[in-house]
């Protein structure tokens, strides 16, 4: 599948068909699983009991007491996966085939398929200006299935006009999540692009609860950041706020090219400073490249 194509999920019948044949493909070229459950997670301290192993004795806490304390872990075997779709106009581009929304649903489906073999539990969250969708956190055969259900839902309705909260839906997620998890958002970010702190403080929210957090950033390269169209006059519109203007791509080109590079780059360095698993996924480069990358880089993580 190497452009995304609305009819390919009418050739399968489904999302859920097509992103049970994907994974197929995709387990195929794999050596290992993509991810893995968190091992352990500190769970509290206990007196430390004299002959036994001094490994996990805290040293930290006898500095402070005198007092020598050990570490309690619980054994973590599943790993816990939030996928969240940002369901914002501006998703919904190109509009003739809703590419940038149709690579994050497939791409969720795909990463649903993949958790529920390794038996790891999923919910699905979607927000445009405010959380619409979101299930509950389950590995259940029906559960997921109901993932899928809610997937081709957002890519059967319009959203004329919906700004997005990008930020907002972050530290919520993060207020409501009380296990460690893995936190995958599939988002073009294009929110607060004059001050990006407001996006890093809600994700940074995530990291200092200790989840894993994975942001594909989902655009059309070629139009949204190499502003690449043909020199006739054209009238742009905002898909979030419905403005529009009336313009040659030679007259505002440069400046819209450098606003939105500066905003890459920053939004790519700060990723890297947060330890924030950054996918680059231009939708021209086809979904099965984007994703078999990234599933073959995710393999080689320990």
């Amino acid at each position: 599948m190497s452009k995304l194509d609305l009819g390919k999920i009418r050739e399968y019948g489904s999302v859920e068909l097509l992103a049970k044949q994907l994974v197929e493909g995709f387990i195929t070229g794999l050596h290992k699983s993509p991810f893995h459950g968190f091992s352990v997670e500190f769970a509290e301290h206990r007196l430390y009991n004299s002959g036994e192993s001094t490994r996990h004795i805290d040293w930290k806490v006898y500095g402070k007491t005198d007092r020598l304390f050990v570490k309690r872990y619980e054994e973590e075997t599943n790993l816990r996966c939030h996928l969240l779709i940002d369901t914002s106009s501006s998703m919904y581009y190109p509009t003739e085939n809703k590419g940038k929304l149709l690579f994050s649903c497939l791409a969720a489906g795909t990463l649903a398929n993949l958790m529920q073999k390794q038996r790891d539990a999923v919910s699905l969250t979607t927000f445009s200006d405010k959380i619409e969708t979101q299930t509950p956190v389950k590995s259940t055969p029906s559960h997921i299935h109901q993932i899928y259900l809610e997937l081709e839902k957002c890519l059967n309705k319009e959203q004329p006009n919906k700004t997005t909260s990008v930020a907002e839906t972050l530290h919520l997620i993060a207020d409501k999540i009380n296990k460690r998890s893995l936190v995958v958002i599939f988002s073009d970010m294009f929110e607060n692009m004059d001050d990006i702190n407001v996006l890093f403080s809600a994700l940074n929210h995530l990291k200092h609860n200790k989840h894993e957090v994975l942001l594909f950033h989902v655009t059309d390269k070629k139009t949204e950041r190499e502003f690449d169209f043909e020199e006739r006059p054209y009238e742009f519109i905002d898909l979030e706020t419905g403005d529009k203007v009336r313009a040659q791509p030679s007259q505002v080109k440069e400046y819209y090219q450098n606003a939105v590079t500066s905003f890459y780059k920053e939004l790519k360095l700060r990723c890297g400073k947060y330890k924030i698993d950054f996918v680059e996924a231009d939708i021209n480069e086809g979904f099965d490249h984007i994703m078999n990358s990234f599933l073959v880089r995710r393999s080689k993580m320990k």
